[in-house]
C-alpha cells in the first residue's frame, strides 16, 4: 500500500518540486521525470506483465510522467538480438497492459526510442561511418542514404505505433553515445553526404526525426529529445554546436529537452555513488537561456531536498530520476507528505541495476530487491505471527527484521554493537561512499515503523534465544587471517581496524587483497582525512578533467587530481589485472581512481613476510622489498556463525542469511535480497 497522498506536512516544504508543469495540450502533476532505464522485461513479451506492475507502483506512488526503457525502432537498431522493439503493429499488444497500468494511477508514461547503432551488440549494426567503438567487439555497417531516409521514417512509424499502444509520448534518445548522437558528432560521424559535414550537416538526422514523429503521431503527443548535452569524450560537441543543436530540434517540434550526460565509452564516471549529487544540473541551468521549451535536469538527484534546489534555481522545470525510483516507488508520495526520511535512497551502487543490464540480468535494486520483482516478491500479511529473533543488525538482519515485522511477525532485534549496520558502518568511511548513510538511516525509520524490538550492546547466547519461533542468524564475517611469515608483526593490520581509526596507518602502506575491500581501503588511505571529492562538485571535477564551464569540446580538461596522502601498494596472489571481478559497470571507476593517485597494483604476488624493513614479495620471479610502514590484510572474510551448533542441537528453527551464510566479499545486494525473500516467507 502506498503512503498517503495527500498534502504535504509543510505545504512550503518542496513547492517548485510539486507544482504541475502545463505543457500546453496537458499537464503534468508535478516535476518528477521517471527516467529512462533498461531493466530487461522489455526484451520479451512474457515479461510485460511485470512490466505493467513495476511501473503501477511508480504510478501509484506519485511520479508525474514515466519514460520506459529503450524500444528500437528497427530490427538493426537492437540493442541486443530480440531486444525490445517497436517496428510492427500487432507488437503494440502487448504495451497496452503497461499504458493502462499507469494510466489507472492518473500518471502519463512515454516510450523511449532508442537506436543503439554502434552501440548495438548485434553483427546488423549500422552507424553513420564504419567506426568501431571501443566497447564492443562488432564493426558497424555504414547506413547508405536511403537506409538513413528509412531509419528515419521507422522512427516516425514506431511513434504513430506508440500512440496506438497507449503512449502519452515518445522520449528520442539523442544521447549517451546511441545512433543519433553518432550523426551529430564529428567524432563518428565522417560522412560526406548531406547527412555528414559541418554541424548543421550533421544535426540533420536529428532534427528529422524529431520533424517526422511530431507529423506522425500528432501536436497533442509529448515528444521529449534527449539531448546530449555534456559528452565526455575527446573532440565531443563544444558548446555553441549543443546550443544550436537544442534550438534546432526546439524548432522541429519538441516538447520537453531531457538532458543527456556522457557517452558509454566516456572515461568520466556520471552516475556512480562517486559522483556528487545534481553534479551536472549546471550544464542543463546553462542552455536555460537559449531555448524557450521546459528542460529536465539529470544524474544523481537523488533526494527531495537535492531537486526542489535544482528547480527553485531556476534552470530547470523538471528532474528526472531512474535509479531513485527503483530504490523507493513512493518516493514522490513521501515527499508529499513531508516525510523524505522515510525515502529509501537509492545510494547509485549500480550493483543490481546496470551490472545486471549489462550482464543480461534482470535489473533490480541492491536496497529495494521487490524492483523488477513485484509480482513475485511481496510481503503479504502474515497467516499466523510468529516470534522471531534476528541476530545481527548488518544490512541482512536490517532487512529480514523489518520485513517479518511489516508482515505482522513479533521480531526481536540483537546486536551486540551500539549502533545498527554491521559492514555498512566501515563501508560509508569510504570516500565516495558517503551515501551509505542514507539506508542506515532507512532502516533506522523502518524499524521504528514496523515494531522491530531493537536491542543494541546485547551480545545474546543460544539459551538467550529460547522461547523463538524462528532465530535468523544475521550475524555477519569475521575477517580472515593470513599465514605468512611476520604475521604477527605490529605492522600488520587488520582492514577493520584501520577503517574504524583504531589504527593510523603510516605514509608507505601495501595491501594485501584486491578484491572490494581492498580497492576500498586504497581509496580509503590515498584520500587521507579531508574532504571527499564527491562532497565537492568542483573538486571532483579537477579531478576527473571536466571543465566547470561546461564550453569545451566534449567537456573535458586534463584532470588534476589531489596529491595521495600515502604510497600505496595494492597485491593480489592471483595472477592477472588487480580489481578484474569488480563492478562491471564501476570497476573502472575505482581502477582508474587508484591508478591517478599513483597507487601501484599487483597481480602474481607471492608473499615471502614482515619485517622490520617491511614486506618482502616475489613477482615474476624477482623478489623484492617493499619499504612499507604497515600492511592492511583485506584477504577476505569468513561466515561468523558462534552460535549455530548450540542452536542446531537445541532442535531449534534457523535459518543463515547474508554474510554468516556466504561471506563473499561483503554482498549486501545478495544479503539484502536473501534476507528479504526469507522474511517473506516465514
Amino acid at each position: 500500500m502506498s503512503p498517503v497522498m495527500g498534502q504535504p506536512a509543510d505545504p512550503t516544504l518542496y513547492p517548485h518540486l510539486l507544482a504541475p508543469l502545463d505543457l500546453g495540450f496537458t499537464t503534468l502533476r508535478n516535476r518528477v521525470l521517471m527516467g529512462s532505464m533498461h531493466t530487461g522485461l522489455e526484451d520479451r513479451a512474457a515479461d510485460f506483465p511485470k512490466l505493467a506492475r513495476y511501473f503501477a507502483e511508480r504510478a501509484e506512488g506519485g511520479v508525474a510522467l514515466i519514460v520506459t526503457g529503450g524500444f528500437s525502432p528497427d530490427i538493426a537498431g537492437w540493442l541486443k538480438p530480440f531486444g525490445g522493439k517497436l517496428s510492427w503493429r500487432w507488437e503494440t499488444r502487448r504495451h497496452r497492459p503497461v499504458t493502462d497500468a499507469v494510466h489507472a494511477h492518473d500518471a502519463k508514461i512515454c516510450l523511449q526510442l532508442l537506436h543503439a547503432g554502434r552501440y548495438a551488440y548485434h553483427p546488423l549494426q549500422v552507424a553513420p561511418s564504419r567506426l568501431k567503438a571501443p566497447i564492443n567487439p562488432f564493426t558497424p555497417r555504414a547506413l547508405r542514404a536511403r537506409g538513413v531516409e528509412r531509419t528515419i521514417d521507422a522512427y516516425a512509424h514506431a511513434a504513430k505505433l506508440a500512440r496506438e499502444a497507449g503512449y502519452d509520448g515518445v522520449e528520442i534518445m539523442g544521447s549517451e553515445g546511441y545512433l543519433i548522437n553518432q550523426f551529430l558528432s564529428a567524432r563518428t560521424n565522417r560522412r560526406q553526404d548531406r547527412w555528414g559535414g559541418d554541424v548543421l550537416q550533421r544535426m540533420r538526422f536529428a532534427t528529422e526525426i524529431v520533424r517526422r514523429v511530431r507529423e506522425a503521431a500528432g501536436h497533442d503527443f509529448i515528444l521529449i529529445y534527449r539531448l546530449s548535452m555534456l559528452e565526455l569524450v575527446p573532440d565531443g560537441s563544444g558548446w555553441d554546436e549543443i546550443v544550436q543543436q537544442a534550438r534546432a530540434i526546439e524548432a522541429a517540434g519538441a516538447t520537453l529537452l531531457n538532458t543527456g550526460i556522457g557517452w558509454h565509452e566516456a572515461r568520466v564516471p556520471t552516475i556512480a555513488t562517486s559522483v556528487p549529487r545534481a553534479a551536472f544540473a549546471g550544464v542543463t541551468a546553462k542552455l536555460r537561456p537559449h531555448v524557450k521549451l521546459p528542460l529536465v535536469a539529470t544524474n544523481r538527484i537523488n533526494m527531495p531536498d537535492v531537486a526542489e534546489r535544482v528547480l527553485a534555481a531556476g534552470g530547470a522545470d523538471m528532474v528526472s530520476m531512474a535509479r531513485p525510483l527503483l530504490a523507493d516507488p513512493h518516493w514522490v508520495a513521501k515527499a508529499r507528505a513531508g516525510t523524505p526520511a522515510r525515502i529509501n535512497t537509492c545510494i547509485a551502487c549500480n550493483q543490481a541495476c546496470l551490472d545486471h543490464v549489462f550482464a543480461n540480468r534482470t535489473a533490480s535494486c541492491l536496497v529495494n530487491p521487490r524492483a523488477c520483482a513485484e509480482t513475485e516478491l511481496n510481503y503479504f500479511p502474515a497467516a499466523a505471527p510468529l516470534r522471531i529473533a534476528v541476530v545481527g543488525a548488518g544490512p541482512a538482519g536490517l532487512a529480514c527484521a523489518t520485513v517479518a515485522a511489516q508482515r505482522g511477525h513479533r521480531v526481536v532485534l540483537f546486536d551486540a554493537a551500539d549502533a545498527i549496520g554491521g559492514q555498512f558502518n566501515l563501508a560509508r568511511r569510504i570516500p565516495g561512499k558517503e551515501e551509505f548513510n542514507e539506508t542506515l538511516r532507512y532502516f533506522g525509520q523502518r524499524i521504528a515503523e514496523t515494531g522491530v524490538d531493537l536491542r543494541l550492546s546485547t551480545p545474546v547466547t543460544a539459551d538467550d534465544l529460547a522461547g523463538f519461533d524462528v532465530v535468523v542468524l544475521a550475524t555477519g564475517v569475521r575477517p580472515r587471517a593470513i599465514d605468512i611469515p611476520g604475521h604477527d608483526h605490529p605492522k600488520v593490520v587488520g582492514y577493520v581496524d584501520v577503517l574504524e581509526g583504531r589504527v593510523v596507518p603510516g605514509a608507505r602502506v601495501a595491501i594485501i587483497g584486491a578484491g572490494g575491500i581492498g580497492f576500498d581501503v586504497g581509496e580509503f588511505l590515498v584520500e587521507g582525512h579531508g574532504p571527499s571529492p564527491s562532497l565537492d562538485p568542483a573538486a571532483w571535477m579537477r579531478e576527473w578533467g571536466v571543465d566547470p564551464s561546461f564550453e569545451r569540446p566534449g567537456g573535458l580538461v586534463t584532470a588534476a587530481p589531489s596529491p595521495p596522502a600515502r604510497e600505496v601498494w595494492l597485491l593480489q596472489r592471483s595472477p592477472g589485472r588487480p580489481g578484474a571481478r569488480l563492478g562491471k559497470t564501476t570497476g573502472w571507476i575505482h581502477r582508474s581512481t587508484l591508478k591517478a593517485k599513483g597507487v601501484q597494483m599487483l597481480g602474481g604476488v607471492a608473499y615471502l613476510g614482515v619485517d622490520d624493513a617491511g614486506l618482502r614479495i616475489r613477482v615474476d620471479d624477482s623478489e623484492q622489498l617493499l619499504p612499507v610502514d604497515h600492511v592492511v590484510v583485506c584477504a577476505g572474510q569468513e561466515p561468523r556463525r558462534d552460535l549455530l551448533d548450540a542452536l542446531q542441537a537445541a532442535g531449534r528453527v534457523v535459518h543463515l542469511v547474508g554474510g554468516a551464510d556466504v561471506a563473499a566479499e561483503l554482498d549486501a545486494k545478495r544479503a539484502i535480497a536473501q534476507a528479504s525473500a526469507l522474511a517473506a516467507r516465514l
